[in-house]
């Protein structure tokens, strides 16, 4: 029986970055669960890639055939969006071990969906005043920033992220990402130590 890792960290911690250094590794070959989000894409992101990108309605239908195995959804300063993990064949446990990046919440849904003896909590910190400064970096790079959402984010995720819903994340599954290379290494470490 294969693993979920879910990757967990608040906005800017680099958890993007991580997860990519993980995709390939060639030893730990896990394979990526792509979510779902009635988001708007960014400039970089490609549907299948980040996310698959649906509208409320296509979610609903996904919803109504029993497939939403977890959903979320953050009222952000554009109108609620959602993010969603569907059964929609991506995951076979007994073919490999997988990873998704997500929150708390969606760490605990998955955990009542697949089990908690499956799914494995990884949580990145970083410093928040870093972690602000790369998330303005990042804004000022789109053609249209959206700053009033940047904050918004900052500001859910102390309470996404605070220790009363970490409650479950073990110490020895919380890396800092002081250094990417450090902490890519630990993190790799651990998901060997746990297939």
């Amino acid at each position: 029986m294969g693993k979920i890792f879910c990757l967990m960290g608040k906005s800017a911690s680099g958890k993007d970055t991580v997860y990519k250094e993980l995709l390939t590794d060639k030893d730990l070959k896990l394979k990526k669960i792509v979510p779902y989000t009635t988001r708007p894409i960014r400039e970089n992101e490609s549907n299948g890639v980040q996310y698959y990108f649906t509208d409320l309605d296509g979610m609903k239908e996904l919803e109504a055939t029993g497939k939403v195995i977890e959903s979320r959804a953050y009222n952000t300063v554009h109108g609620i969006w959602y993010y969603f993990t569907v059964d929609d064949h991506q995951i076979d446990l007994t073919k490999g071990n997988y990873i998704i990046i997500g929150t708390p919440e969606n760490f605990s849904k998955l955990c009542d969906y697949f089990g908690s003896d499956v799914v494995v909590p990884i949580y990145i910190e970083l410093d928040d005043g870093v972690r602000l400064e790369r998330a303005l970096s990042r804004e000022r790079m789109q053609d249209n920033p959206k700053y009033e959402e940047m904050c918004r984010r900052f500001l859910a995720d102390a309470k996404d992220f605070d220790e009363e819903n970490l409650t479950g994340i073990g110490k020895s599954n919380r890396f800092a990402n002081d250094d990417l290379a450090t902490c890519v290494k630990n993190i790799q470490s651990f998901i060997a130590g746990n297939i």
